[in-house]
């Protein structure tokens, strides 16, 4: 035990960056820990506990408004990402983390944290599911996707504010431009969504990024580059994770007959046709 706790305390004293270990939220892991913990019961028991006898909110103006703030924020991290490295300056291959005070390198440190507090932001993602009864959205692969993102932004704030892990944030940000753009048509209504034919090619482009990310980090391998080979299999584990879920997701809902078809082969039978099978969101 002594042991791990000294390991624990040279983690958190020598390896972090001095640079943001006194920035908001970043500094212990204590903080965001609470609320990982919090969200993740809210979404599975306490939430849906309290909404069981009530009607559901409808948020549309919230969830408009919202959206809207998602798509302005990532545009924002797309735009620092590539100012701040990834715009002809940083290495596919090997990118170490710049720990200098060069406005460049701080700049990148700046973006990597707001993408950390946009990774908070959107655990509200979960909170208006639950408030608008929609709890079938709630899967394990939802859930486990917004609490590992807060954490390993968490992580990369904390040791990593720059060079090669910031390729994740870029990509990530670019595809939230695109489904938090989808979600706010979505949320005016009907007469919108029957034209937002386009949600599965979003799942298409999280496999894609995932994809990225597995080979981006699984080079580190083979390539001779200061950047730790523990985080760099951690981040392969973690985009293998991913690629299996939204994959599964995909197969599900995109590749597998429909209710319909189902009922065409079956005409003497009745099916439901799941609003996810045919793209459309609640």
């Amino acid at each position: 035990m002594p042991g791990v706790i000294e390991w624990y305390q040279d983690i958190m004293q020598n390896k972090i960056d001095p640079r943001t270990s006194d920035w908001f939220l970043v500094t212990g892991p204590g903080p965001l820990l609470m609320i990982v913990v919090s969200y993740v019961y809210f979404s599975i028991y306490a939430g849906p506990r309290y909404m069981r006898d009530k009607k559901p909110y409808s948020l549309k103006n919230i969830l408009i408004a919202y959206n809207f703030v998602q798509v302005v924020l990532s545009c924002i991290l797309v735009y620092e990402g590539m100012k701040g490295g990834w715009w002809n300056d940083y290495s596919f291959g090997c990118q170490p983390v710049d720990r200098s005070m060069n406005p460049k390198a701080v700049r990148m440190a700046r973006a990597v944290w707001l993408y950390y507090i946009c990774k908070l932001i959107e655990l509200a993602d979960t909170v208006f599911f639950v408030l608008r009864k929609k709890q079938r959205q709630i899967s394990a692969l939802h859930v486990w996707h917004h609490s590992m993102m807060t954490i390993t932004s968490w992580i990369g704030v904390r040791f990593f504010p720059g060079g090669h892990v910031t390729l994740l944030g870029v990509i990530n940000s670019f595809i939230h431009i695109l489904m938090y753009g989808y979600y706010m048509l979505s949320a005016f209504g009907p007469e919108v969504q029957k034209y937002l034919w386009w949600k599965k090619y979003l799942t298409r482009l999280q496999l894609i990024q995932f994809c990225i990310i597995f080979y981006h980090n699984a080079q580190h391998f083979w390539l001779d580059c200061s950047f730790p080979k523990t985080l760099a299999s951690l981040l392969c584990l973690n985009a293998s994770i991913f690629i299996y879920l939204f994959g599964s997701f995909y197969v599900r809902n995109y590749m597998t007959p429909t209710a319909t078809q189902i009922k065409l082969s079956k005409p003497n039978q009745t099916s439901t046709v799941d609003s996810k099978v045919n793209g459309k969101v609640d």
